[in-house]
C-alpha cells in the first residue's frame, strides 16, 4: 500500500468521501451534515471496529445476518477457491456444482417435502419470487383469479415493488404508490398491545389473530387469495412471537381455502431461533420458505425460496416455464460460501448453542424491566425486542415527536457511542432490537445489558 493510498483510508478522509459520494440505505442523510459517518472497517468474532480502532459488540449481527460472527477465514477461503475455479455462471438453463450441492443440502434441512430451491440474491427478491410463483402456479392449475396475498400489520417483507405490496408498513410504501394490487393486511401477534377482549389470554389472542386471517380470506373471496405471508417471529414492531396454537390454526385455514402458506424466514432461518428454519421451532409446515441473510452469514449475498414438490409439478412437464430469473442468483461464490457457512453450523453446533443459552439471554434482558422506560421484553432464540413506554402501568407509548426525540435525537447515537450495535426503531411502537451472532454467550449478554441499562437510564431523564 502506498503512503498516499494509506492516507486516503484515514478516518476523516473516509468519512468525508462517504458524505460526498455514498448514499446510505434507509438513512436520513441530513443527519450526517456536520456529524461523523460511522465507518466500520473490520470484524472479529462478535465484534466490529471503526476507523479509529474502537470496538463495538455487534448486537444485531450486522442486519440479522452474521450468524457465525466476523472474520471466519475458512468461509472467506471457500469463496476465494470457488472464484478461482468458476467465478460466475448463471442458472438460466445451466447448473453448476455448488448450486446443486447447496440446493440438495437445503432440501435435506427443510421440513416436509420442500425439495425444490429457487435461488435469488436477496430477501426482497425471494419474497417477490414466491408471489410470482404463486400467481403463475394458480394460473397453471386453472385458478387464474388467485393473486392476492395476506400479510400482517407493520410487517416488513422487502423493498422491491412486489415485496412492498406485501409489506404492512404504510410510511415506506406511500412514496412508491401505486404498488401492485393484491396486498391485504391482517392483525399481527403483538400480545403486549392485544385488543382488550383478549388481552388477558394469550391463547385466545392467538386464536383471534389467526381467525382474522380466515375472515380476511372470506371478505376478499377465497378464489382471489393466493398466499399468506408470515414470519415465524415478526421482526418489524419489535419481535412478535406466535401465540400458542396460532400457526396450527393458520395452517388449518390455509388448507381449508387452498391458500399457500409462505413462511418468510429471511431473518428467522439459519439458527436465529435455534433451528435451521423457524417453522421447525413452532411446528408448522409451510408451502414455501423464503430465506436470505443467515444462509451465508453475510460473507456473500444469497437468498431464495424452497417450495413443496406439488408447486413444482406444473413447471415440470410440457412447455411450462417459470418466467422469472435473476442474473446473480445462486452465484457460484455465494453458494460455496453458504456451504462453508453451514459446515461451521454443524462443526460448532450453533443451533445447540442458541437453544442452550436462549433462556439466559432472555433472563439477562429481563433484568431491564426494573427500569421505568422498559415496558416489554419479547422474542425467542437470539432475537429480542425491548419496547419502551412513557408510562409502564398504562403502557402509554410516546407521541411521534417524543419518539423522534428519543430514538433519533438520543438513543441511536448513544447506544453506538457506548459500543453496542443494535436497532432503535419506531416503525411500530418504539423498540430496541437485538439479534447477536449465534456464537454469543453470557459475557456478551451481560455486556449488552450493562450498555442498555446505562443508556436507557439516561434516556429516561430526557423524557
Amino acid at each position: 500500500m502506498t503512503s498516499d493510498h494509506a492516507s486516503d483510508l484515514t478516518s476523516e478522509t473516509l468519512e468525508a468521501r462517504a458524505r460526498r459520494h455514498l448514499w446510505l440505505h434507509f438513512t436520513r442523510m441530513s443527519s450526517y451534515q456536520g456529524n461523523d459517518v460511522p465507518v466500520i472497517v473490520r470484524g472479529s468474532g462478535q465484534y466490529v471496529f471503526d476507523t479509529r480502532g474502537k470496538r463495538y459488540l455487534d448486537g444485531l449481527s450486522g442486519l440479522f445476518v452474521s450468524q457465525i460472527g466476523h472474520g471466519r477465514a475458512e468461509v472467506a477461503e471457500a469463496g476465494a477457491r470457488q472464484a478461482t475455479e468458476l467465478a460466475y455462471f448463471p442458472l438460466w438453463s445451466y447448473a453448476h456444482p455448488r448450486a446443486i450441492e447447496l440446493a440438495e443440502r437445503l432440501a435435506g434441512l427443510a421440513p416436509g417435502d420442500l425439495n425444490r430451491v429457487f435461488f435469488t440474491t436477496s430477501g426482497s427478491e425471494a419474497v417477490e419470487s414466491a408471489w410470482k410463483m404463486a400467481k403463475q402456479y394458480f394460473r397453471a392449475i386453472g385458478q387464474p383469479g388467485r393473486f392476492k396475498v395476506l400479510s400482517r400489520e407493520i410487517a416488513y417483507h422487502g423493498t422491491s415493488m412486489g415485496a412492498l405490496a406485501v409489506t404492512g408498513l404504510p410510511d415506506i410504501k406511500t412514496p412508491f404508490e401505486p404498488l401492485p394490487p393484491g396486498g391485504v393486511r391482517v392483525p399481527n401477534t403483538n400480545f403486549y398491545r392485544a385488543p382488550g377482549f383478549v388481552a388477558d389470554d394469550v391463547t385466545a389472542f392467538g386464536r383471534w389473530a389467526a381467525d382474522e386471517i380466515e375472515r380476511a380470506i372470506l371478505r376478499e373471496g377465497p378464489d382471489s387469495v393466493a398466499a399468506v405471508y408470515l414470519e415465524p417471529v415478526q421482526n418489524s414492531g419489535g419481535c412478535f412471537p406466535p401465540p400458542p396454537g396460532y400457526f396450527a390454526r393458520v395452517r388449518e385455514i390455509c388448507d381449508r381455502y387452498g391458500v399457500l402458506l409462505v413462511s418468510d424466514e429471511v431473518i428467522c432461518a439459519f439458527g436465529r431461533l435455534g433451528y435451521y428454519f423457524g417453522s421447525q421451532r413452532y411446528g408448522y409446515q409451510p408451502d414455501v420458505i423464503t430465506f436470505a441473510k443467515g444462509i451465508t452469514s453475510g460473507y456473500a449475498p444469497l437468498g431464495g425460496m424452497i417450495v413443496k414438490d406439488r408447486l413444482m409439478e406444473p413447471f415440470d412437464t410440457g412447455p411450462a416455464t417459470f418466467l422469472h430469473g435473476i442474473t446473480f442468483a445462486g452465484h457460484p461464490v455465494s453458494a460455496a460460501v453458504a456451504l462453508a457457512n453451514l459446515d461451521v453450523f454443524e462443526k460448532e453446533d450453533l443451533l445447540g448453542n442458541v437453544r442452550a443459552n436462549e433462556a439466559a439471554f432472555r433472563a439477562t434482558l429481563e433484568k431491564l424491566t426494573d427500569l421505568p422506560i422498559v415496558g416489554d421484553v419479547r422474542g425467542d432464540g437470539y432475537f429480542y425486542g425491548i419496547e419502551m413506554v412513557k408510562e409502564k402501568a398504562t403502557r402509554e407509548t410516546f407521541t411521534d415527536e417524543e419518539s423522534e426525540r428519543l430514538l433519533r435525537g438520543f438513543l441511536s447515537h448513544a447506544l453506538y457511542d457506548a459500543g453496542l450495535i443494535c436497532r432503535a426503531d419506531d416503525r411500530g411502537d418504539p423498540v430496541i432490537q437485538l439479534a447477536p451472532p449465534l456464537t454469543c454467550t453470557q459475557e456478551h449478554f451481560d455486556e449488552m445489558e450493562q450498555i442498555l441499562r446505562s443508556v436507557l437510564t439516561e434516556a429516561w431523564k430526557l423524557i
